[in-house]
């Protein structure tokens, strides 16, 4: 049969194809203003429109002692009831996503069919009382009002609270979902089963106890593990941090069985100013010393290329299985500490050969390291050759305007978004609000003017605005919220749970074939958003 289409329908398909030819949205002029006492939407680039998902005031099906909504602890009343006060719930921020398409998932409802399409997420700040606890949530996307949020698990199979928890992803190896605290000796990885109540359990005498963030696993179910600690600041450069994180690799000995252990590895850089030495925290003398040191600076000049290795910090055969303190170990290792590398994934297309990661820096208009030593944040790409490998500059953010990198998602095999968190501090030194960047891999950003396509200015929604308010004077009781809404979990899949669905396996195709994209506004009202394009939505994909 042969399909003809109208005048009027057929500019949109056009128009679609065009989109899904170059996966390219364009530009937002500029970033929201911070203006006190006024909240803003989000502006998204032209070809994309937003869709809430979830947000913090949903109820959960299945609420527990701890909490009843997605985005507030049961410690108080949504907003202050009082006059002058600042008591209210503790917004528990909801952070990475991990969206797959399941059959058979169970919830609260043994007579409810809960559909294919799950969001997970951890959440990030959750309280009782002085005692810090985690939970686990799964947004059923194909759900009704009464069923859409699922409590997953408050605590471990030995009953106790988890850690507020930052990064996710699946493990499909192992058919568990991956969890991570960035709590330094309170953090590290926990793995969950997809049941209801999820069975989850430390892999800290495992994987190590760290600050750990971003998590991916390769083809072979090995995994990357990205870091998030803030350095001392220096005492002469007291706005500016010592580099303080590592990268680590996990090499299970049984992929499908985390918990019979493996080795943590760090990765250690070689000093270009000095190639008989890695680059690593002992040798400079203070943290003055570090945060403005040849080998800082090196790292973020374009153009020099860096040789890596990978050296061993911990094996579950030899070390055994107790808890242990990764960031000691990789210290003692002499593995190169970076500015708070929070988030990376796999280069689409590379085999799982190149691993891009961000820095967040400073977050610190003042920092004294600036752009020539890190402080406003940076993009690296690790190529990876076995145990050794080749480190490279992509993205040295030259200025305010783009800092404080943070979540990430591949668009397409050369292009990548991050995201900002870059603080209610900058935010105010800066008077803009986060913004999601889109970088091509194959630009040389060291050329003058070059820069990446904004694809999303983040705005600040009406209870973020409030907290920005009764934090300050005038006000008084305790407050365990923050101000200014933060982008993160941005997250592009098409939920495939198998091998072939790992974030790097395959090229993405943004709105087409089943991927989606998703990201949270956190704090605030913690709302969770799917972007879509209106091109594609017009001709029907």
């Amino acid at each position: 049969m042969q399909l003809r289409y109208s005048a009027r329908v057929l500019p949109f398909l056009l128009a679609a194809a065009a989109f899904a030819a170059d996966h390219l949205p364009t530009n937002v002029p500029s970033a929201n203003h911070r203006t006190a006492g006024m909240a803003a939407p989000n502006n998204l680039s032209p070809e994309l429109f937003e869709s809430i998902v979830a947000q913090g005031s949903n109820a959960l099906e299945n609420p527990s002692a701890l909490v009843t909504f997605y985005g507030y602890d049961n410690n108080g009343p949504m907003i202050p009831t009082t006059a002058g006060s600042r008591a209210e719930a503790t917004k528990t921020e909801p952070d990475k996503n991990t969206y797959l398409i399941l059959k058979g998932q169970t919830g609260a409802d043994p007579l409810y069919d809960y559909g294919t399409h799950f969001l997970f997420q951890g959440h990030e700040l959750g309280l009782a009382g002085n005692n810090v606890h985690g939970y686990i949530t799964r947004i059923n996307l194909d759900a009704d009002a009464a069923h859409r949020i699922t409590l997953m698990a408050d605590q471990d199979v030995n009953g106790q609270s988890l850690p507020n928890i930052d990064g996710s992803t699946w493990h499909p190896f192992s058919q568990r979902l991956l969890f991570t605290s960035e709590g330094s000796l309170g953090g590290g990885v926990w793995q969950a089963t997809l049941d209801v109540p999820s069975k989850i359990e430390s892999l800290t005498g495992i994987i190590g106890q760290g600050g750990y963030e971003g998590i991916q696993s390769d083809s072979q179910g090995r995994l990357i593990i990205v870091e998030d600690v803030g350095g001392p600041a220096g005492s002469v450069n007291n706005f500016a941090k010592r580099p303080n994180s590592y990268i680590y690799r996990f090499l299970p000995v049984d992929p499908s069985d985390l918990k019979k252990g493996g080795k943590l590895q760090a990765l250690q850089v070689t000093s270009h100013a000095d190639p008989s030495r890695p680059i690593y925290s002992d040798f400079f003398a203070s943290a003055d010393a570090h945060i403005l040191s040849q080998d800082v600076k090196d790292i973020h000049t374009y153009g020099i290329v860096f040789d890596t290795t990978w050296v061993t910090i911990h094996d579950t055969a030899v070390n055994g299985t107790a808890p242990f303190n990764a960031i000691a170990a990789a210290k003692a290792a002499h593995a190169t500490p970076f500015k708070r590398p929070e988030n990376g994934q796999f280069r689409p297309g590379s085999n799982f050969g190149e691993f891009v990661f961000d820095e967040t820096g400073d977050t610190d208009n003042r920092s004294q390291a600036g752009a020539t030593y890190g402080g406003f944040g940076a993009i690296f790409k690790l190529v990876l050759n076995g145990d050794h490998g080749r480190l490279s500059l992509v993205y040295n953010a030259p200025d305010a305007v783009h800092a404080g990198f943070d979540n990430c998602a591949f668009w397409d095999a050369d292009h990548i978004v991050f995201v900002e968190d870059a603080g209610d501090t900058l935010h105010g030194q800066r008077d803009a609000l986060d913004s999601a960047w889109l970088f091509d891999l194959n630009i040389n950003y060291a050329n003058a003017g070059t820069q990446p396509i904004c694809i999303l200015a983040e705005g600040r929604d009406a209870s973020a605005t409030l907290d920005t308010v009764i934090s300050g004077v005038g006000f008084t009781g305790t407050f365990n919220n923050e101000g200014d809404n933060e982008i993160t979990g941005w997250h592009l899949s098409d939920g495939n749970p198998t091998v072939n669905g790992l974030l790097g396996y395959k090229i993405p195709k943004p709105f087409q074939e089943g991927w989606r994209l998703f990201f949270t506004q956190q704090h605030g009202d913690n709302f969770t958003w799917e972007i879509l394009s209106k091109d594609s939505i017009k001709a029907g994909n």
